[in-house]
């Protein structure tokens, strides 16, 4: 490697060196033609990367793990899974590696991760490979989550391979270059606790706890403070989800993080008409993960944790499991005060304002937009109007005009606060049809689309002329949509 690319960076492998059990040290399959897609420019230098030694030959060739460091240990992690709910012990990464950990200006370590770089010991009989389509749908929705202020996955470059991928045609093959507080999932602790390795569990839990939870190494039960601490931080993130209309598509445990980060952006979409019972994914054909079912999901996988760490929290197995339980109790309390809170927030409500007024305005408004299957996204941005007095563009988006004007009549008596409103309710979020435009067009080759779309969801609180198309949902050409893993 170039003198500028060892000074420019050093990987830790901090993970690999602690974990090796769960680590097989591997290499990216080299590129035949590598050509960068699109660079993340200001993740890059919160990175302390220099992002034109990034957009060089060199720099690219590193993005894609062609080019590490020699002191770096690239390895492709070890989980298992309940994948729509069957156990799958020996998952891991079949397509994926960890070039290593990068410490930033606050000190905080944050993996720098590969997704389609070949085949490891893990990928059963996938080829390890990915397309350009599903790669750039990881970055468009991943960095217009981290827009919106959730905790999220973040994705640093796309990198076209030159090397064509098999699936239902022959399409281009590209790799992901991808950032996360870790990589550490639920998964990770059922392949420890599966292992029978008391020793490497233990090691497993006190290495996510000096990532993610510190504040359990001071209690006196730090693997029970761990649980709690992991059940709050997801109880948030799905209130989150569902506060803008993000079905996930597929919740499997090895999809679950234990740093309360979103990730792994497959057939994942963002709700437009508004319907609880809204599923994307191709492949949900029971809506196991469906909007409404989100929550119940991730209770379970949550309860899936802590059957995995039952023997650090207490060595009593009766203790462990009354502790535990006690513990995910507390999931429905926390996710149901974020999300109301959320709920108050969104029609600009005092924190403080009486639930019994609040409650009420909540619920009501949303039977009337399930009713008429209002857009979910632009139907909120369009209330701030109308408590400035403009009703039209929310009133034209409702069936029952009565029971709104009522509905409306009442709201307004709370004193909603308008600019509020729009600092929570986004105009832009990654529409399914202008996603699906950006990917046939990558495919191609043309990078115009993505990049149009990252310029309205990097700020997706602000309207600004020129994007109206950005705001406004499918037609009806669009048709039912369904979403594909990508694999």
């Amino acid at each position: 490697m170039s003198e500028v690319a060892h000074s420019t960076i050093a990987f830790e492998g901090r993970f690999a060196r602690e974990l090796p059990e769960l680590a097989i040290p591997w290499r990216a399959e080299e590129a035949p033609d590598p050509q960068l897609l699109v660079l993340n420019q200001p993740l890059a230098v919160e990175l302390g990367f220099d992002p034109d030694f990034l957009r060089s030959p060199e720099g690219v060739r590193l993005l894609i793990g062609n080019a590490v460091p020699e002191e770096a240990t690239p390895v492709a992690q070890g989980y298992s899974g309940h994948q729509f709910g069957f156990y799958s012990p020996r998952l891991g990464d079949g397509r994926a590696l960890l070039l290593g950990e990068l410490a930033g200006p606050d000190g905080e370590l944050r993996d720098v991760h590969l997704k389609g770089s070949g085949r490891t010991p893990f990928a059963r009989n996938g080829d390890g490979l990915a397309a350009v389509g599903p790669m750039v749908r990881e970055y468009i929705v991943s960095e217009a989550m981290h827009a919106l202020n959730i905790p999220t996955t973040r994705s640093l470059a796309v990198v076209a391979t030159g090397r064509q991928v098999q699936r239902e045609t022959l399409l281009p093959g590209a790799v992901l270059t991808r950032v996360a507080s870790s990589h550490l999932r639920v998964g990770s602790f059922q392949y420890a606790r599966a292992s029978n390795d008391m020793d490497l569990l233990r090691r497993l839990a006190d290495h996510a706890i000096e990532r993610h939870h510190r504040g359990s190494d001071g209690e006196s039960n730090r693997y029970l403070a761990l649980l709690k601490s992991v059940i709050s931080v997801q109880a948030k993130l799905l209130a989150q989800w569902m506060l803008v209309g993000f079905v996930h598509g597929v919740m499997n445990t090895d999809n679950m993080t234990i740093s309360g980060e979103t990730i792994d952006y497959g057939p994942c979409a963002f709700m437009e008409g508004f319907d609880p019972g809204a599923v994307y994914s191709s492949i949900d054909e029971m809506g196991r993960y469906a909007y409404r079912n989100q929550p119940l999901i991730a209770e379970w996988n949550l309860a899936r944790f802590a059957e995995s760490i039952a023997a650090l929290i207490h060595e009593d197995e009766e203790q462990a499991v009354t502790l535990a339980v006690e513990a995910l109790n507390g999931f429905r309390k926390e996710y149901s005060a974020t999300w109301f809170n959320g709920m108050k927030a969104k029609l600009g409500l005092a924190e403080d304002i009486d639930d019994a007024v609040s409650s009420p305005l909540v619920d009501e408004l949303l039977q009337l937009a399930q009713e008429a299957r209002a857009d979910y996204t632009s139907f909120f941005r369009s209330l701030s109007k109308a408590a400035r007095g403009e009703a039209e563009p929310a009133r034209r988006q409702v069936l029952d005009l009565a029971a709104f004007d009522s509905w409306l009549e009442r709201w307004r008596e709370a004193s909603p606060d308008a600019d509020a409103m729009d600092r929570v309710n986004p105009i832009y979020i990654p529409r399914n049809h202008l996603v699906e435009g950006a990917l046939a067009a990558a495919t191609e080759g043309d990078m115009g689309p993505t990049e149009q779309l990252l310029v309205a969801v990097s700020d997706p609180f602000t309207e600004r002329p020129g994007l109206e198309k950005y705001a406004e949902p499918a037609p009806e050409s669009f048709g039912p949509y369904r979403t594909f893993c990508g694999t």
